[in-house]
């Protein structure tokens, strides 16, 4: 039995969950933006009803921290009036859309995502909370390591593809088609039983069952873009986030440098039209900033299910982590933060760090109960641990 507690659900807005710090309110913007006005807003309720913390998740999702329970009616209220509530908590569960943020004023990605996401809210499917659609229809793919279970991506030809996430081969489809095939793929995932339990991920049951013929298609999905660093864009400034979080502060100073803000699932956000990075104490602005190469949890005390405080340690063991290592520390091991493999793992135990070589917080460890001071004494351990 895991001595940690899986929820088996995520946060939301109309659905907090309770952590160390307060109640954790989860924002989905739709189509992954935020215009200055709606950041700006975050940021004034986040320093009101919350601890002016803000996470920005793996998903491009946002998290206010640290809310009062007596403060989550009026912070509704408030996020309601910026236009980010859905009416209903199904509606708001469902629309678990990850978009591409390099698009264009009406282009093929901005444009389904704005399609697919009331088509989600208007059809009831019976989706486990953590399936996900990505729209990464640009010219190369640049979610293809991000979660998500339905993807709208190009073929090597250039055309619109709809592929099944673990599935090698793509369908392509004509662009008036595309939605109602994303809807139809995930009606699919349901009936064959891949939402059995409520967990199930379309990687998973493809090991399991295979997709009918409609489904299949034979594309071949168009090569991966190199990950994205910080820096300009044709679109603006990719602005990196420690750890992925940011004082309100921080927030309401970049809603005031560009009319939108773009959420990524890189710990980044993407700075509309904007052509000088921005200089600001919360922000990482090179690209060969360490602390990109280095991801922590929230840790405790902020968790309740961590055994250690990871972002102090992770920021000191930073600057001794070779460039073409990523170092993870997580809090226990769920792996919240990253639940893929790291060169490098640090868990949380009762009795001190266990280091993983190559592999997740649930892989076998190849040390146990390092302290972080025998870890900051000698961080040659992390080195040797590749």
């Amino acid at each position: 039995m895991s001595a940690f507690e899986i929820k088996g659900w995520c946060p939301s807005a109309l659905r907090p969950m309770m952590s160390g710090d307060g109640l954790v309110v989860r924002l989905r913007p739709r189509g992954g933006r935020l215009s200055s006005a709606q950041a700006a807003g975050i940021a004034e309720l986040s320093a009101r009803h919350g601890n002016g913390l803000i996470d920005l998740t793996g998903r491009a999702n946002l998290q206010i921290r640290g809310v009062r329970e007596e403060s989550h009616e009026p912070l509704i209220e408030g996020l309601d009036r910026l236009g980010l509530v859905d009416a209903e908590l199904d509606a708001e569960t469902q629309r678990n859309v990850l978009v591409s943020p390099f698009w264009d004023e009406g282009d093929d990605i901005q444009s389904l995502a704005a399609e697919l996401e009331p088509a989600l809210a208007r059809r009831s499917l019976g989706l486990p909370e953590k399936f996900g659609f990505a729209v990464d229809c640009g010219e190369r793919r640049v979610l293809a390591p991000a979660p998500a279970d339905i993807r709208i991506e190009r073929g090597i030809g250039g055309s619109l593809t709809v592929r099944a996430d673990g599935a090698l081969c793509s369908r392509t489809v004509a662009r008036g088609e595309t939605i109602e095939t994303v809807l139809s793929l995930a009606e699919w995932f349901v009936a064959s039983g891949g939402a059995k339990g409520g967990r199930g991920r379309m990687a998973a049951h493809l090991a399991s069952a295979a997709l009918p013929d409609a489904f299949a298609g034979h594309a071949a999905p168009a090569a991966m873009a190199a990950s994205p660093e910080p820096g300009i864009r044709l679109t603006g400034a990719l602005v990196g986030l420690a750890f992925g979080q940011l004082q309100s502060a921080t927030l309401n100073y970049l809603a005031g440098l560009a009319p939108g803000l773009r959420m990524t699932p890189w710990r980044m956000i993407l700075l509309e039209g904007i052509r000088e990075m921005p200089a600001h104490d919360g922000l990482v602005t090179r690209a060969d900033d360490p602390l990109l190469r280095v991801i922590a949890c929230t840790g405790a005390p902020g968790c309740p299910e961590a055994y250690a405080e990871t972002r102090t340690l992770a920021v000191s063991l930073a600057p001794h982590i070779p460039e073409d290592v990523r170092l993870h520390v997580s809090g226990c091991a769920k792996g919240c933060a990253h639940p893929a493999p790291s060169a490098v793992t640090l868990v949380g135990t009762p009795d001190g760090f266990d280091l993983v070589r190559d592999g997740s917080p649930r892989d076998a460890a190849a040390m146990r109960g390092l302290k972080p001071a025998q870890l900051l004494a000698d961080p040659r351990v992390l080195r040797g641990a590749r």
